[in-house]
């Protein structure tokens, strides 16, 4: 059987809104990953709300096609006690998926949840924590100051980051076959990650990446 870890993915993340929306190419090959781009599409100029789903959309197709992603991941199931505002980021999700879809590219949804389980060990994670994981396993040039990275750059670019991040670990990384990790707890141990007086294996996690800048 091939493996699967030697095959090369791009994979697009998007974090759906009808304000910003944030976008992220992944390279992929085998253990490795790469960012290729993490930014916003900020389209609060544009006042009505079709118009601003229509810019969200030629704006992905040609995304698309100037970088030839393999597949797109993307954030679903969002919940807000607004019903309204909830219903404007399913707008943005069926545009995302539309652009995709006229594309033919494959596409993998994931919960809020999910993906912060992924990057943190920790399903209520912040935005800040989500990105200050993927900062240390990406080794990003740029640091976490507020809501925003250190280049100025919104969260909700790191927010896509972590959905192309989190399609990357359902290939089995980094949990795989060489490391022999199979959940958060053996790979903190395998890295010397545990010795630390935090509560759980997540929170040690953290707390000794933290003491690692």
């Amino acid at each position: 059987m091939q493996d699967k870890l030697v095959h090369r993915h791009r994979i697009l993340g998007i974090d759906p809104g009808t304000l910003l929306m944030g976008y992220a190419l992944l390279d992929t090959e085998g253990q490795h990953a790469q960012p290729i781009v993490y930014d916003v599409l900020d389209v609060r100029k544009t006042d009505e709300q079709y118009a601003r789903l229509q810019k969200e959309f030629f704006f992905l197709q040609d995304l698309i096609d100037r970088y030839h992603p393999t597949c797109l991941a993307i954030e679903t199931q969002f919940v807000d006690k607004n019903p309204q505002t909830m219903i404007k980021i399913v707008h943005a999700q069926g545009v995302a998926i539309a652009a995709a879809l006229s594309k033919d590219l494959p596409i993998y949804e994931y919960s809020p949840m999910k993906i912060k389980m992924a990057i943190t060990g920790n399903g209520h994670s912040t935005k800040q924590q989500v990105a200050d994981m993927l900062i240390r396993f990406l080794k990003l040039d740029v640091s976490v100051d507020g809501g925003r990275l250190s280049d100025g750059t919104p969260l909700d670019a790191t927010d896509a980051l972590g959905i192309a991040y989190c399609h990357f670990l359902q290939l089995g990384l980094p949990f795989s076959s060489e490391h022999g990790a199979k959940n958060w707890t053996q790979y903190a141990k395998q890295r010397g990650l545990t010795g630390t007086s935090a509560a759980t294996p997540n929170q040690k996690l953290m707390a000794a990446l933290s003491s690692r800048k």
